[in-house]
């Protein structure tokens, strides 16, 4: 393996790291969900929502920033782990067994019954960021241009 795009902000800049883009969180809900007449969702209004994460894709690093942006346990939802893939997770909710976190791009593949909104705290929409990662002294000529084609694509932005 040259390269891996993984969920995450990259912590540091250092060889072997290139941050990319991010996305909105947003929250699928069944149609007829009550919060979904509602264009904003924010993470406070989850409270009393059964959240389900899979195990797989990007549900470890969900449950983390649903963890960060609930602080109080008291606050926080209740969290169903799922061993089943992203589109599978979309199709419990459509049929109404809790709400999910998703990333805006996983709106282009429809499923019939769900609606997304946005989810928000004080300070705007929530994003979760992508990032590069690979072995600095690794010299495959694909990997070179693979990462150029990327910092090209996602240019850093000047510090």
């Amino acid at each position: 393996m040259d390269v891996v795009i993984v969920t995450g902000e990259a912590t540091q800049r250092e060889d072997g790291t290139l941050p990319l883009w991010s996305e909105r969180i947003l929250l699928a809900l069944q149609e007829g969900h009550p919060q979904a007449d509602r264009e904003t969702i924010y993470w406070t209004d989850l409270r009393d929502e059964t959240i389900l994460l899979s195990q797989c894709d990007q549900g470890r690093e969900f449950e983390d920033i649903l963890i960060s942006k609930l602080v109080p346990s008291e606050d926080r939802p209740r969290i169903e782990r799922r061993d089943v893939c992203r589109d599978t997770m979309k199709d419990l909710v459509s049929l109404g067994f809790g709400v999910g976190l998703v990333t805006e791009s996983d709106v282009g593949s429809s499923v019939s019954g769900l609606v997304y909104r946005e989810l928000r705290d004080g300070t705007g929409p929530s994003r979760i960021g992508y990032s590069a990662h690979w072995r600095a002294e690794n010299d495959n000529p694909a990997l070179a241009n693979f990462l150029a084609l990327l910092r090209e694509r996602y240019p850093s932005p000047a510090v």
